[in-house]
Formats: C-alpha cells, sequence, structure tokens
C-alpha cells in the first residue's frame, strides 16, 4: 500500500510517500513561496538527490498538482501511475472539542474542520486547500485528518480550563487545546517502546523544542497536560513567539505602542522569542554563535530559553506526582546538545543522573541517562508523518 501524506502551510506544501509494506519513504519534498514569483518544488529522492524546480504557483491546487506530476514523471517519478496512491493522510491544525481522533473525510468532517478556522485561521484554511485539491486531482481516493489537537483532549478540564469568566468558554470555546500532539503522541508512545516499558504504566514527559516548541505531560499513555494553549503562542519560548507572560504586561504594551490587535499579535507570534531578546536570530545555532562572539543578549536569550523548558518539566513532574522518562524530540531537542545538558542539569532533584558522552548525539535514538538513573532520558527523533501514515493506514 501507498500512501501519501501531505501537510499544508499557508504558503507552503510538504509532502512524503511512503511504501507501508516495507515502511520505506519513496520520495519527499515541499514546495515553498506559493503565491509569490520564485515558487518553487524542492524534491529528495530515495537515492538523496535532490531536484528543483523553479514554476509560478498561485494557489496550493497548483502545487498539489505539480507534486503529482513529479511522482510520475519519467526521469524522477517513482510509481508508474497516480493509481497506485491509495490514500493521503494531512495534517490538520486544528480540530477543537469536535475530534480527539484522527478520522476519514467527509462532507461533514470538511464542516468541522471549516468551524474552527476562527482558533487557527492561518492553518486550518490551507489545510482544507489541500484536501480540495485532492478531491479534485484524484477523485475518489480517501482521504484522512490527523489533527495536531487531537492527543491533548484526554486533558482533565482542571488542566485545560482558563480561569476566565465560564461563559466566554460556552460561546467562544476558549480553552488550552495544546499542538504538536502528533509529535508527542509519536514519540511518548516510541520511547516506552525503546525502553521496553508499558506506557500504560509510565509517566513521559516530552519535550518537542525547535523554532515552535511545547512540553506535555503523558500519564500512562494520555496527555493530561500541555504547554501551548488556544493557540500556539502560550507556553515555552521558542524562535519568534514569547511564550507566557503577563496578560498585563500585552495591555500595557498595546497602550504605549499603539498597536491594534492583529499588530500584536504580529509582535508576540514573529518578532519575540529568541529572535526578539537577541535581536539576532530565531536559529538556535545562530544564538549559539553569537554566544561565542561574546553577544550578552544572545547568551541572556538562550538562558531565558533553556529556563523555560526546565521550569515546565518541573510543573509536570508535579503535575503526574512524579516521571519515569523524559525524552526530547524537535529540530533542537534532537541536536542541540548544550541545551539538553542544561535542562537536564537542573533536573537532579528528580533523581536524573545524566552522562555527558552520551549527550553527543544528534538526530538518533539514544538514552541520555545512566543506567542508576531513577529517570530515564531520552532522544527520540520525531516522525509525525509516519504517523499520520499510520493513522492513514489504520482507517482505511
Amino acid at each position: 500500500m501507498k500512501i501519501l501524506v501531505l501537510n499544508c502551510g499557508s504558503s507552503s506544501i510538504k509532502y512524503k510517500l511512503f511504501d507501508m509494506d516495507t515502511k520505506a519513504v519513496m520520495v519527499q519534498g515541499g514546495v515553498e513561496k506559493i503565491g509569490l514569483p520564485d515558487a518553487f518544488l524542492q524534491i529528495k529522492l530515495a537515492s538523496g538527490d535532490k531536484v528543483k524546480i523553479e514554476q509560478p504557483m498561485p494557489e496550493h491546487t497548483v502545487g498539489i498538482q505539480l507534486i503529482l506530476n513529479s511522482l510520475v514523471d519519467e526521469k524522477i517519478g517513482c510509481i508508474a501511475s497516480l493509481d497506485e496512491i491509495e490514500a493521503v493522510g494531512h495534517r490538520v491544525v486544528h480540530g477543537g472539542e469536535k475530534f480527539n481522533k484522527s478520522v476519514v473525510i467527509t462532507p461533514e468532517v470538511k464542516e468541522m474542520i471549516v468551524k474552527c478556522v476562527e482558533l487557527a485561521p492561518l492553518h486550518n484554511p490551507a489545510n482544507l486547500k489541500g484536501i480540495e485539491a485532492i478531491e479534485t486531482a484524484l477523485p475518489g481516493v480517501p482521504q484522512v485528518a490527523v489533527f495536531d489537537t487531537a492527543f491533548h483532549q484526554t486533558m482533565p478540564d482542571e488542566a485545560y480550563m482558563y480561569a476566565i469568566p465560564y461563559e466566554l468558554y460556552e460561546k467562544y470555546a476558549i480553552r488550552r487545546y495544546g499542538f504538536h500532539g502528533t509529535s508527542h503522541r509519536y514519540v511518548s508512545a516510541r520511547v516506552c517502546e525503546y525502553l521496553g516499558v508499558d506506557p500504560a504504566k509510565t509517566k513521559v514527559i516530552t519535550a518537542h523544542i525547535g523554532n515552535g516548541g511545547s512540553c506535555t505531560a503523558v500519564l500512562n499513555g494520555e496527555s493530561v497536560d500541555t504547554s501551548m494553549g488556544l493557540t500556539p503562542l502560550e507556553g515555552l519560548m521558542m524562535g519568534t513567539r514569547a511564550g507566557d507572560m503577563d496578560l498585563g504586561a500585552a495591555t500595557y504594551i498595546m497602550e504605549k505602542e499603539n498597536l491594534s490587535t492583529v499588530e500584536f499579535s504580529n509582535l508576540m507570534n514573529k518578532k519575540s522569542g529568541l529572535m526578539g531578546v537577541s535581536g539576532v536570530s530565531s536559529d538556535a545555532r545562530d544564538i549559539e554563535n553569537a554566544v561565542q562572539a561574546g553577544n550578552k543578549r544572545a547568551d541572556l536569550a538562550r538562558r531565558m530559553f533553556i529556563y523555560r523548558v526546565k521550569k515546565y518539566i518541573g510543573a509536570y513532574a508535579a503535575a503526574m506526582n512524579g516521571v519515569d522518562v523524559l525524552v526530547f524530540t524537535g529540530g533542537i531537542g534532537e541536536n542541540d546538545a548544550y541545551i539538553r545538558g542544561e535542562i537536564i542539569k537542573g533536573l537532579t532533584y528528580l533523581g536524573i543522573e545524566f552522562d555527558e558522552k552520551k549527550n553527543a548525539v544528534r538526530g538518533e535514538e539514544a538514552i541520555l541517562s545512566t543506567a542508576d538513573s531513577k529517570v530515564k532520558v531520552c532522544v527520540i527523533p520525531t516522525d509525525e508523518e509516519w504517523m499520520i501514515a499510520s493513522d492513514t493506514q489504520a482507517l482505511i
């Protein structure tokens, strides 16, 4: 069985084609800069070779058609016919309270995704465009929606509710939803498999840290709390997002800078975080170089970043009355040994014994703690696309 996985952003489309029988990625790539004159498709073939196709793509349908054409291309294609694609799985960012698991896409499901647009105005419309483009290009091929928010629907109400007038929740469904759910679900299950422990009897804290980041408390296989909220802005300090801050500071800044709600949202989402504090970059690698060059603001930004992750890990250990496994994933979590090490060094009170030599690992599964450590600390590279493909296969 061959399954195509699509992740449609506001101006991009990422994709992978899986052979589910062998679990192999047949081809992967992405369309960038949709709507701009210099749009292009970047393809990574199974051989490792890369191909770039530059072509104007005014909207998502054109981009998806270009992807499909490349799959059957005489020179770079990997399948003889599009008929070989038996299903398509889509990442859908926000499922609200309506979806607690992946579902086959029907007209009714599409309607519900539309109703969640106001909760994810930048993402859900793009996800819908991808679904509709496949309906046109591959009529009759079943499609599955895998929601970022679904894994967190097991949170208890004391964890997901905000301390605001209850009628605002009733009117607008304002509550914590959480994101990166597919990643947290994958790594929390995979780390238990890797360690040979029963996920139904294990307390796991997952730290998905990259340009975007979130932590999740996973108790006996279920999410019981997570750091992102109604939107992906809450929680950890991120590349360009502020994360947690005093709401009074928000209104103060808006008044002083005479900002509209849209302008303030742009400030908090796109100009804050590592970028805002350092004034250098949103990329942890650039921050590292700036620190080495003696940039004090870059050093402050990195220390703030580390502190926030450490604080959430401690909070979630309290929420679950302990922790058995701490797992790092995401671009920084998988590759930045210094940041991982600084986070772990501050958690000795939990019973973590850390092996610095093991921490040199980059982008592969590994145990970072010693054999005697009460808490196992691991790196598990995330694989959201495989999770989407697996859910799709299970539903059709």
